[in-house]
């Protein structure tokens, strides 16, 4: 892999993303079908995989990191953001600890409400974020395999919109109906 001495921009941005991309939904695939087929051992088992495998590793730190909209809120640590060498060295972190990660402690931030009180807005931080989001990748596919195919509230992929288009498309067919 990288040595310790090769933490460049250049080395974070060659990884081979896409190639990570694909192993890990290739991986969630297998989970979709295992738990399809109702062989929850082996959905066990592949999840496990996930959470071992660098690709989702890299891929979570990428996500937490770089790409989503809260990336630069701190948490208890401290930190709003990583250096390069502090994203391989929590791709390590989480690679060490796969079998008993550890949270640390929430930032409390108090958020005021209209009616006068206030309620808690707790943030984890950089590290447990990731850990989440490698947890989200193993367990998301198992949840989606369990759903209806029309069901679209809060699921990943699908919106209001879709559901919208299947009324639509479901009314457009009554009315064809209708008319012959």
């Amino acid at each position: 892999m990288i040595r310790h001495s090769d933490y460049t921009s250049e080395s974070w941005k060659n990884l081979p993303w896409k190639k990570f991309r694909k192993d890990l939904f290739r991986l969630q695939k297998r989970v979709f079908k295992a738990v399809q087929a109702g062989n929850k051992q082996k959905a066990r088992s592949l999840q496990k995989l996930i959470l071992k495998s660098s690709s989702a590793r890299f891929l979570a730190i990428r996500q937490v990191t770089q790409l989503n909209a809260g990336r630069k809120t701190a948490g208890t640590d401290g930190k709003k953001s990583l250096t390069l060498k502090e994203r391989f060295e929590l791709e390590e972190l989480l690679k060490a600890s796969s079998n008993n990660w550890v949270h640390q402690g929430l930032r409390e931030i108090p958020i005021p409400k209209k009616d006068g009180t206030t309620r808690m807005l707790k943030i984890p931080t950089i590290a447990d974020r990731c850990w989440q989001c490698l947890a989200k990748y193993a367990l998301e596919p198992a949840h989606e395999a369990t759903f209806h195919a029309r069901s679209l509230g809060f699921r990943p992929g699908r919106s209001a919109h879709d559901a919208q288009q299947i009324l639509f498309k479901r009314r457009r067919f009554n009315l064809l109906e209708r008319t012959q």
